[in-house]
């Protein structure tokens, strides 16, 4: 499949509209109308096992990609993964600066090797933050280490001289990020049930876990951003219960993101499309990691790339959780079960739910294009056109979804309808959340690691 097709479902396309972006404006083609199991944004760390591939920068990408599984959600596992690549970043820059450091640290030895210096300073924040998992990682280093080349004759203690380098980097980071507030990223809830108010749906996750969750993210401090209220969506029509907009989402959700629609079609184009992005889709680093190997690119490129990326994701989700408890909009779930919800235009249903289990917390905006929209936003202006196509395999819900696209602008409209499909969340808040990512994305290209030549 070389592009997504048109699903029978999907609502009549709306007039084109142009978005700028730092190159120019891309063509946004239409509007983004196009098993019940529980999954978090934590998905994204399905990926498959480490691979050698071009340089250490991606190394160390995939190697973060298996171990950050366990840091919970999404927004802790791109906290650590923009943390990681800072920290790779300014090692190589220490070392040779091509591009303007996140951190402050000592120039390092210029016959320092790179490798040892993105290798140690992976480790090292990986270890720091995710004590648990400490022996995958040093196991993981330790052959990698001795996998290097020896050192030239005429350079000798490079690689020594790397891991000093890339353990500064680490230190940097570590402390900078060491009270930013992802310490509490849950806070109680306690708004009473009423029409439009989001309350907690069926299943709940098992206790421990607290629920809702991530009430506490949007005081987590941005990692480019000035505040998490920057590029916040505002409000919306949507959010009127009694008007046109709201039903107009209410019903297309509730028809196309069933879970008896779905679940009689499997195989359908909506189907296979909400289960692809929290089935592993939305692994951004595991899809960028697929474009950059049919690419010949240098490492401190790429590691600039990895860094803005992840760092535009975290604080995209930073913004988006501050939108989504202070709206504190209700998802369809609860919103189609309502008795009355005062609007002549719906009609409830008490035994309706959703294809995909609903994550635990508020509807408006929506996470997951948020990060879809944040990552092509700054993949685009990388690499300068929208056309980037790549091809990519999802299985966290089974059976296994592959997506092939030809456009970056072409998998973001997507994720938001997979929200949709789903039976998760209501159109608005998706296309909100897309361009929300690509404002976050396209401001932290253009003011962080910045080239310096």
């Amino acid at each position: 499949m070389s592009q997504t097709t048109h699903s029978p479902h999907r609502a009549p396309t709306a007039a084109a509209t142009t978005v700028p972006d730092t190159h120019g404006p891309r063509p946004r083609g239409a509007s983004l109308r196009s098993p019940r199991r529980w999954l978090l944004a934590s998905a994204l760390t399905l990926v498959a096992p480490a691979t050698a591939w071009a340089d250490a920068v991606t190394d160390w990408n995939a190697q973060a990609n298996q171990v950050i599984a366990t840091a919970g959600g999404a927004p802790q596992q791109f906290r650590i993964f923009a943390m990681v690549h800072i920290a790779v970043h300014d090692a190589l820059n220490a070392i040779d600066r091509r591009y303007r450091p996140y951190t402050v640290i000592s120039p390092g030895n210029p016959n320092a090797s790179p490798d040892a210096a993105v290798a140690r300073a992976a480790r090292d924040v990986l270890v720091a933050t995710l004590p648990t998992r400490a022996d995958v990682v040093n196991a993981a280093y330790t052959a990698y280490i001795a996998a290097l080349p020896a050192c030239p004759a005429a350079l000798p203690g490079c690689v020594s001289a790397g891991e000093a380098v890339g353990a500064n980097a680490a230190a940097a980071i570590l402390a900078l990020r060491q009270a930013d507030g992802s310490a509490t990223p849950h806070v109680p809830y306690t708004l009473a049930p009423a029409a439009g108010v989001y309350q907690p749906t069926l299943p709940l996750p098992a206790a421990p876990a607290p629920y809702p969750q991530y009430g506490g993210w949007g005081s987590v401090t941005p990692f480019g951003l000035v505040s998490s209220m920057q590029f916040r969506a505002g409000g919306s029509p949507f959010l009127n219960l009694r008007g046109k907009a709201y039903a107009r989402d209410y019903n297309e959700v509730k028809q196309v993101g069933s879970f008896a629609v779905r679940n009689a079609a499997p195989d359908s184009e909506e189907s296979r499309i909400a289960r692809f992005w929290p089935g592993g889709g939305q692994n951004l680093n595991g899809f960028t990691r697929v474009i950059l190997a049919g690419r010949s690119s240098d490492p401190w490129d790429n590691a600039r790339l990895y860094a803005v990326m992840n760092m535009a994701v975290s604080d995209a989700l930073v913004v988006t959780f501050r939108g989504k408890y202070h709206y504190n909009f209700w998802r369809p779930y609860t919103a189609i079960r309502w008795a009355n919800d005062g609007n002549p235009g719906t009609a409830p249903d008490p035994e309706w739910t959703s294809y995909i289990t609903t994550p635990p917390y508020p509807d408006y905006t929506c996470g997951l294009p948020s990060t879809i929209g944040a990552a092509t936003e700054v993949l685009r202006d990388t690499f300068r056109t929208d056309e980037v196509p790549f091809t990519y395999t999802a299985t966290g819900l089974p059976p296994a979804v592959s997506r092939s696209y030809t456009r970056l602008s072409q998998a973001a409209d997507e994720s938001a309808s997979a929200r949709v499909y789903g039976g998760i969340h209501f159109r608005t808040g998706c296309t909100a959340a897309v361009e929300l990512g690509e404002k976050v994305g396209r401001y932290m290209f253009r003011t962080q690691l910045r080239k310096l030549h």
